[in-house]
């Protein structure tokens, strides 16, 4: 299978779309000269990206072979954990993270669930608290040794039941500790305090089947796509629904970009090209802006690096992952470059920027799962090294530590998340 070349259109909404003239005979120019200019100009420009070598990759993984549209795989800086195929019941590996190399046919896994496992999410806050979510209608809290998982780990610390179909999807709170989302088939969303095992919202919210769904940076707001395919906006304290997007957007998944104060949605256009689209939260009426990428059918994922601006999509399938430059001001969004292989990748996991290694020049490492390999392979993107450290390219990032307890937040209480330096 090839990898996608980067093709796109650039088309722009009626309020608040690019004010150039297109009649007159030097606007095209003008767009090429500054789109160009600020590619040049942008520290990021030369940013490359660089697969792990075969001794560094994770080899003989019995990837999943679930066809939804989840990572499958979670990574921090001690480990990393891979939705893996069984017969009977639900598993996923949990490996040290530098563990790298040929996999022991018997290597203990992580099987409590009693049919596929659907997602798998370390704790923000603590790098030996992974939980997972399966068919089997529960969300599981594992506590994972330090040493790691040296024989079948069955025992869930904590069970949470309040499903009636299987849980498709889970999501951690970013700032508070304890506070874990989950959404179902049974159109219900449910937001746990995994600390005491119940739910923290008397009255679950009902949405149509979740495709995504994604915090704001301070944890005040949740943006869902669904199987509408519109972006809603909601309180996660109350379940309101603040904002929906028209229906003309055929939205799939959705992230906040940090400081910037938009949301990015990937999905499709109405000629079923996949499409990126910048969202103002406080008005879904209309989106900023939106540009057409291809005519692949796989979804895309989109991940966001606050601390670079950096934006980077990886379709499902797809044998590439394109990186691109973001700002809060036009054109908005700027294509740097694009990693590619010969294999496609079936899911990707992302390391925290704390667990990079920052001497390199290291900015974002993925792990992409290659099921035509049964391989778990690392990408770094490595940006060229000066001899004086570059401050502006590593700013204090997201630690480890939660700005405040589930009660604290339910209660009101807002905060943005503690930092610490990288790697």
């Amino acid at each position: 299978m090839h990898a996608q070349t980067h093709t796109h259109t650039h088309t722009h909404t009626h309020a608040r779309a690019h004010s150039y003239n297109y009649t007159h005979p030097l606007s095209f120019l003008y767009i090429f000269l500054s789109v160009s200019h600020q590619m040049f100009c942008s520290r990021l420009a030369q940013v490359q990206g660089k697969p792990a070598s075969r001794d560094h990759c994770y080899n003989d993984v019995s990837i999943t072979r679930s066809v939804h549209d989840n990572h499958y795989c979670s990574v921090n800086p001690c480990f990393i954990a891979v939705v893996t195929e069984c017969n009977g019941g639900g598993s996923f590996l949990v490996l040290p993270i530098h563990h790298t190399g040929r996999l022991d046919p018997q290597q203990p896994r992580v099987c409590g669930h009693r049919a596929r496992v659907l997602d798998v999410k370390w704790s923000p806050f603590n790098d030996h608290q992974v939980a997972s979510c399966s068919e089997d209608c529960t969300v599981k809290i594992w506590d994972v040794p330090v040493c790691g998982v040296r024989q079948n780990l069955t025992q869930a610390r904590k069970t949470l039941i309040g499903h009636s179909r299987r849980v498709g999807l889970i999501e951690w709170h970013p700032t508070a500790k304890d506070l874990l989302l989950s959404s179902a088939y049974d159109y219900k969303v449910c937001l746990w305090d995994v600390s005491q095992g119940g739910p923290v919202l008397r009255c679950p919210v009902r949405v149509m089947l979740l495709l995504c769904a994604c915090f704001s940076p301070d944890g005040s707001r949740l943006a869902l796509t669904s199987k509408d395919r519109r972006l809603r906006l909601l309180d996660p304290r109350t379940g309101a629904v603040l904002q929906v997007s028209s229906p003309s957007y055929r939205v799939c998944k959705v992230v906040y970009l940090g400081a910037l104060k938009m949301l990015l949605t990937t999905g499709f256009s109405c000629w079923n090209q996949r499409q990126i689209t910048l969202w103002d939260p406080r008005d879904l009426s209309e989106p900023l802006y939106e540009e057409e990428l291809d005519g692949t059918g796989g979804v895309l994922f989109p991940f966001f690096d606050p601390d670079t601006n950096m934006l980077y999509l990886a379709g499902k399938g797809d044998c590439n992952i394109r990186f691109y430059e973001v700002s809060s001001e036009k054109p908005f969004v700027v294509f740097l470059n694009q990693f590619r292989s010969q294999l496609p990748q079936k899911g990707l996991g992302v390391m925290p920027k704390r667990g990079l290694d920052v001497r390199s020049g290291e900015l974002f490492r993925f792990y992409r799962l290659i099921s035509a390999k049964h391989l778990v392979e690392p990408v770094s993107m490595l940006v060229e090294r000066a001899r004086v450290f570059q401050e502006d390219l590593y700013p204090l990032t997201a630690g480890n530590s939660a700005s405040m307890t589930a009660q604290q937040w339910l209660s009101g209480l807002n905060r943005g998340q503690d930092r610490g330096q990288h790697g």
